[in-house]
């Protein structure tokens, strides 16, 4: 398969790049800047271009045959709430992610796997106190694009994906996480490493079109 990564630079982005490679996949990663850490690889093309450029995506998404969008912001979350962001567009899930269904849409492309967050759409009634808290008062912005997002993606008519996971960590765990099309977790962590995995295991399995899934540590 022909797999574009949208978001290849964080960590998540980064760990399906390689967890696609690995599987045999041609692999598109796609961000705003080059990222030194990704090795050259026979399989691999580099792109920089911005999501929020239709241009620039419809570009990326021409030949390609699954689409992995992670999109996000990384800088510190409470410089984000007080004063908003520096170098990324508050909007950019949202944005960035309706420029994708569209240009899918234009090309015929199909598989739309979206990482997005746990507490949001399908799962939003699952969540606990302290991170409703958590989320209403340090991550406001980015859960309400999410939320945008999310819903931007079950309506796209594409055969999607929306992965949802708990608390990410970059610890060095890269099994298959513990994914739920119901919600349940096994844990509230969830390292990047196995999220990268699962991602790029969701743009061949069938088994999860259409459906949100909740990815926690396996037990």
């Amino acid at each position: 398969m022909k797999v574009l990564v949208i978001g290849s630079t964080g960590g998540s982005g980064r760990a399906a790049v390689a967890h696609l490679l690995t599987e045999g996949h041609e692999v598109t990663a796609f961000a705003r800047r080059a990222d030194p850490t990704l090795a050259p690889h026979a399989r691999l093309s580099v792109v920089t271009g911005d999501a929020l450029d239709p241009a620039d995506v419809d570009r990326a998404v021409a030949g390609q045959d699954a689409v992995v969008v992670t999109l996000g912001i990384t800088e510190n979350p409470l410089r984000v709430r007080l004063r908003g962001p520096a170098h990324t567009a508050l909007d950019v899930r949202s944005a960035g992610t309706r420029n994708v269904i569209a240009a899918m849409h234009r090309h015929g492309v199909r598989r739309l796997v979206v990482q997005t967050s746990y507490g949001v759409g399908d799962t939003r009634d699952r969540l606990g106190l302290i991170n409703r808290l958590f989320f209403a008062l340090l991550l406001k912005p980015q859960i309400a694009d999410t939320e945008i997002q999310n819903q931007e993606v079950a309506d796209s008519g594409l055969d999607w994906v929306l992965v949802q996971p708990v608390h990410l960590t970059d610890d060095a765990r890269d099994d298959l996480p513990f994914a739920s099309t119901t919600g349940e977790v096994a844990a509230m962590n969830v390292s990047r490493n196995s999220v990268g995995r699962f991602l790029a295991h969701a743009t061949q399995s069938p088994a999860y079109i259409h459906r949100s899934v909740a990815l926690s540590a396996a037990r």
